[in-house]
């Protein structure tokens, strides 16, 4: 006998709401039963015709897993009437009636049939998670319904939505579905737990099973990283309580996968990914354990790198996990976050399509024939950045041409891949490899097949992967294919059996897209160049120390890990946003190598070539230097001698000496110079007197030791008007010549300016000589033998008169072998 539902007795109103009208929005709570038993009902009641249903899942998991459960009630095989449909995995056939299927193969049945001929009804579950697809397929069917369709069926199904927005936008009425509810004892920490997050959930389960819980456990962790943690890190109490581990995530094969939901005897722990939030039916739940993390998809709009974080989920993920653990009976919750915390997140998650990558969508869209995406009545219109920043990276792999879809487009858009693996793909193809191309698509999809996390440093059997990150995952894959795909064979070499399954899917199932010559020589040096078409936007520099600056802008780490160590160009393929003590770094997790020819045959157009001089200050020289620069980003430089005629090489050699002492000509050459434009106005002489001077000087020069030889009476002519040299020099003379013959430096860093010599110099001299026309007289600094100054004065017949004879005395007596006449 069928286990009765709370969703069973409204399946008649919900047929004949879909009788009377084309849409129809149900809301049902978690455990309803509305995924297995709305769409037979459909089925029973002959609303299908002769078509199928199609029923939207959000997850690979909770397509296999809905399809199983309504085959089993159907008393049928997987795959007659129940059957589901996954990237890379189906199990149907001609009987299939109700196809299980994750959202996106919609967008590909719509590509390849545009108006869902032999589809009678789609139905949208777990509608308030919102993914990219959702919101997308809802638009197209919409847009579908409108136009040559308007007998399909649309069913919109959710457990936490808000219905009034979507029943609005379908003009659908509403139906409402109480699930069985009990009470749920929910607990939050007193206070943050900063602990590793299999230390916090070994203690909740000692906890829970130390006070008496005889019911399974489902344990909510963000991912398969931190459920392996878990696995590992709960090992202890679970011996010590009798307890089943068993993890839940996609990533997982179909077998692991039902292993978590069999009947145990002993109390399961299912540790899980959000796939357990709903759509997956677990019995005998009667805790629930939860971290408060899920995985979002991130999208990096300055480097165009794409990825997974970890997030705090919002406050209606939280009520519906909680929820899991009162479906048979009253249930408690661990929460491992405090009531503040919960009361600071957001009330519902942002909807996917407000914050991913729409490449892969908008290709969809344009071989549906739709140019111009913005003119579709959204249910909720993506933010316009987005759109334009998809458009951009499709124009940049060749998809796009003038806003329509290229032959190179049109050739991706029939892949099952990313806009960028389709890319690879169609690369690889032209190239001569277009299976090696399929497959490390597949593996660039697949992720990481170690057993470890991040890069594996140990080394396979063929040793590939100096060149490329990626080269080590084909030969990962190789060697297991090698083993026969077995999973001791793979734990032996270190690597993720789950994945190496996924990815043996994925290249059996994309192998059949494209034809299978005979791999030339130089198979994976051709693999190296199609993968520059695939991520033309993630070119970078590499530097020694393991950074990297990307051509347009920004920069990322390289993980210390990878094997590409050689500093260089590089691609970074996969990459995602780690912390980095208080702040946060890109790490680039794979990488491969690229080289400055290969941008060169394949975006000529790209590049650029910029020719500039510039002052070496290592060398002490001016050189003129040759770049090719792609997208900003400097991939190949040489150096050579600068022309000494060129006058910007005189400037920079020029501007390099202003920034060291000046030498003793010079600075002398400027304090005349400044001496002599206070006292000539009418000269209008520059501020700026050095720069005039350093250019004289550095003309037809090239090197600072040149400069060191300069003949500095030329440079003041080559800088300055004759008639300005000749007042400097009548003006601001170097030098006095003394009666005796000697000639004395004047000095004009000081105001007044002045000369020093010995006092015997100055015999003959009645008065003291003067600068500026006469204008100003000098300072005279008299010295005694010992050159000392014996007397300073601007007046010196009145020291002839006066000084002199009460000084002469004494400097007879100290210098007697001087003369000193009366």
């Amino acid at each position: 006998m069928r286990l009765s539902l709370p969703i069973d007795p409204l399946l008649p109103q919900i047929v004949d709401g879909l009788r009377g009208n084309p849409n129809l929005v149900l809301q049902a709570d978690p455990g309803a039963g509305k995924t297995t038993r709305v769409p037979p009902a459909l089925l029973e009641a002959r609303l299908l015709g002769d078509g199928e249903c199609w029923i939207l899942e959000p997850r690979r998991l909770a397509a296999r897993l809905a399809a199983t459960r309504v085959a089993e009630e159907l008393g049928e095989p997987l795959g007659q009437r129940a059957g589901y449909a996954v990237r890379f995995e189906q199990k149907i056939s001609k009987a299939t009636r109700l196809r299980f299927v994750t959202e996106g193969l919609l967008l590909r049945r719509l590509c390849g049939n545009p108006h869902l001929k032999g589809i009678a009804a789609v139905v949208l579950d777990e509608f308030h998670e919102r993914h990219l697809h959702t919101d997308l397929g809802l638009t197209l069917l919409r847009r579908l319904q409108r136009a040559a369709r308007p007998d399909l069926k649309l069913l919109v199904m959710s457990a936490t939505l808000d219905p009034g927005p979507v029943a609005a936008y379908l003009d659908a009425p509403v139906l409402k579905s109480e699930g069985r509810a009990f009470p749920v004892n929910t607990a939050f920490l007193p206070r943050p737990d900063d602990r590793p997050i299999e230390l916090q959930v070994s203690d909740a389960l000692d906890r829970l099973y130390g006070e008496g819980l005889k019911n399974h456990t489902l344990v909510f962790l963000p991912g398969a990283a931190e459920i392996r943690a878990c696995l590992k890190g709960c090992e202890a109490v679970s011996a010590r309580r009798g307890l089943s581990l068993r993890p839940l995530h996609g990533e997982l094969s179909p077998d692991a996968q039902a292993h978590a939901l069999e009947a145990s005897d002993a109390p399961k722990v299912i540790l899980s990914t959000n796939v357990a939030e709903s759509s997956v039916t677990l019995d005998g739940i009667g805790a629930v354990v939860d971290s408060g993390l899920g995985r979002e998809a991130s999208h990096s709009p300055w480097s165009g790198l794409s990825g997974l974080r970890t997030v705090r989920i919002s406050q209606a993920r939280c009520t519906q996990r909680t929820g899991r653990a009162g479906r048979t009976g009253p249930g408690r919750c661990l929460r491992l976050y405090t009531e503040a915390d919960f009361g600071a997140r957001p009330a519902f998650d942002a909807p996917e399509l407000q914050r991913s990558d729409l490449a892969e969508p908008l290709l969809a869209l344009h071989g549906l024939g739709l140019t111009e995406p913005r003119d579709l009545d959204w249910f909720e219109a993506p933010p316009e950045v987005a759109v334009a920043s998809a458009e951009t990276l499709l124009t940049r792999l060749d998809a796009l041409e003038h806003g329509n879809l290229s032959a190179i487009g049109r050739r991706m858009a029939d892949l099952p891949l990313h806009p960028r693996l389709a890319r690879l793909a169609i690369a690889g193809s032209d190239l001569g490899i277009p299976q090696l191309a399929l497959r490390a698509a597949a593996l660039l999809e697949t992720g990481n097949l170690s057993a470890r996390q991040g890069l594996d440093r140990t080394p396979v059997k063929t040793g590939h992967g100096a060149d490329s990150d990626l080269l080590l995952r084909l030969d990962q894959f190789e060697e297991a294919e090698a083993a026969g795909f077995g999973a001791g064979a793979c734990r032996a070499a270190g690597l993720d059996a789950s994945a190496i399954h996924r990815a043996k899917r994925a290249v059996q199932s994309l192998s059949r897209f494209l034809p299978s010559p005979a791999e030339p020589a130089d198979a994976e040096a051709r693999l190296l160049k199609a993968l520059l078409q695939a991520y033309p936007d993630r070119v970078g520099q590499l530097s020694a120390n393991g950074t990297c600056a990307f051509a347009g802008g920004g920069g990322a780490k390289l993980d210390p890990a990878s094997r590409i160590r050689r500093p260089g160009l590089i691609l970074a393929l996969e990459a995602e946003a780690v912390k980095q003590g208080t702040g946060g770094q890109t790490l680039i997790r794979l990488a491969s190598r690229c080289e400055a020819d290969w941008l060169l045959d394949a975006f000529p157009e790209r590049l650029e070539e910029a020719d500039e001089v510039l002052f070496n200050a290592a060398a002490g020289r001016v050189e003129r230097r040759s770049e090719i620069r792609f997208d900003g980003l400097v991939i190949d430089v040489s150096r050579g001698p600068a022309d000494p005629a060129d006058p910007q090489v005189g400037e920079l050699l020029a501007q390099a000496l202003r920034d060291r002492p000046l030498e003793e000509v010079p600075a002398r050459l400027l304090a005349r110079l400044a001496f002599l434009r206070r006292h000539r106005e009418d000269l209008d002489l520059p501020e700026d007197l050095l720069g005039p001077l350093l250019a004289g000087a550095c003309a037809g020069r090239t090197t600072l030791r040149e400069v060191q030889d300069v003949d500095w009476p030329r440079a003041l002519r080559q800088a300055f008007p004759a008639e300005t040299v000749r007042l400097l020099d009548a003006w601001a003379p170097e030098a006095i010549q003394l009666p005796k013959g000697r000639p004395a430096k004047v000095h004009y860093e000081d105001d007044p300016p002045w000369i020093a010599s010995r006092l015997q110099d100055f015999w003959g001299l009645k008065k003291s000589p003067t600068v500026a026309g006469g204008a100003v007289p000098l300072v005279l600094h008299l010295l005694a033998p010992n050159m000392r100054a014996v007397q300073v004065t601007t007046d010196l017949a009145g020291f002839w008169q006066r000084a002199y004879k009460e000084l002469r005395p004494g400097l007879s007596r100290r210098y007697p072998k001087h003369h000193w006449p009366e």
